[in-house]
């Protein structure tokens, strides 16, 4: 009777076993409890970083990781932040912010997570993000109500920060001054002998919980002067910017203030394709400071924006977890400067 050999691990058909702490325990020579320690990033435990090195290599050899699931049990709550995607285009400004924010909440041993809600709004949006247990949910632009505030903090979410120009019942939130970006560029330009202003406000959906306040607040800076403001509907489209360049001149306007730089940029190559001048015949302002602004002829007047800090939020956001009683937390950010160039 000839025995067949068993296959090596690596031909073997079963399951893999899955690596488990008590493995990585024993690879690296230390204890369960220290493998924990150095895994999950434990800071009121001393542990010499040649250990933890050795954790590491080990947990890294084995393809070990730790179990969420189980760790959120002996915490208590989770370390997922949910960060819902945001319902309006995201340009190059806001996209910087999320890449800084989600860094400094990683640093803090938070779990990031985006969440696409297409087909949801508001409070229904609320529930489905429920669904999932965060920690802590970071909400972009507005739709919020206290409603879904109070479904995410019954689910277990001990943090809701909302991020827009008004602030939701029972949530932290970082209040942006879109009025103060629409007043300042229209105010610089009618001190620049501006008079006939027209302000770009994007047809596409989702824009306008910014774009209404700045389009507000350029009305109000030139309110009881011999100046007009004309709202001036445009897709981020080159035909569209066609078409409003070639009716520039019946318009009777000399100025523009875009919604932001890249609304901007469209429409100056327009009314340039149009044989308009500018600034002579139109001065043209954005919004956001963005580099490709400073490379054009003429380079791009701007308003720039100083959105919070990354690691700013994450505090906050980790505040809250740890003292969720406390009470909601307002802060006004987006530092607006006009920064003028030779567009106006």
């Amino acid at each position: 009777m000839v025995q067949t050999p068993n296959p090596p691990p690596s031909q073997s058909s079963g399951p893999r076993s899955v690596p488990t702490s008590a493995d990585v325990a024993r690879l690296a020579g230390v204890s369960r409890a220290t493998v924990s320690y150095v895994l999950n990033n434990t800071g009121a435990v001393r542990i010499s970083e040649p250990t933890r090195h050795r954790v590491r290599e080990a947990a890294r050899e084995l393809g070990y990781v730790p179990h969420a699931a189980a760790r959120s049990l002996r915490a208590g709550h989770s370390r997922m932040v949910l960060m819902p995607a945001p319902s309006f285009p995201v340009g190059p400004l806001y996209s910087r912010f999320l890449s800084e924010l989600q860094w400094a909440l990683g640093r803090l041993d938070y779990t990031v997570v985006q969440y696409g809600t297409v087909g949801l709004h508001g409070d229904d949006a609320a529930r489905a993000w429920a669904e999932l247990r965060p920690v802590a949910v970071l909400v972009p632009g507005s739709g919020l109500g206290p409603q879904g505030v109070e479904v995410l903090k019954r689910s277990g979410a001990r943090a809701v920060v909302t991020l827009g120009p008004e602030s939701v019942d029972g949530a932290h939130a970082l209040l942006t001054d879109q009025e103060g970006v629409g007043r300042g560029a229209t105010r610089h330009l009618h001190d620049r002998g501006r008079r006939g202003i027209g302000v770009v406000v994007p047809a596409e959906e989702g824009l306008d919980v910014f774009s209404a306040p700045r389009l507000h607040g350029a009305r109000r800076a030139v309110a009881g002067t011999d100046a007009t403001v004309t709202e001036l509907p445009l897709r981020y489209d080159e035909r569209d910017a066609a078409r409003l360049a070639a009716r520039w001149r019946s318009l009777g306007l000399d100025a523009v203030f875009a919604y932001n730089d890249e609304y901007a940029m469209l429409l100056m190559r327009a009314l340039q394709d149009e044989g308009l001048d500018i600034p002579r015949d139109a001065a043209v302002i954005g919004a956001d400071d963005l580099m490709l602004g400073r490379l054009l002829r003429p380079r791009l007047s701007t308003v720039h924006l100083e959105l919070p800090a990354g690691r700013d939020l994450a505090a906050l956001v980790d505040r809250a977890v740890h003292d969720p009683e406390a009470p909601p937390e307002r802060h006004k950010v987006l530092g607006a400067t006009v920064v003028h160039r030779e567009s106006s």
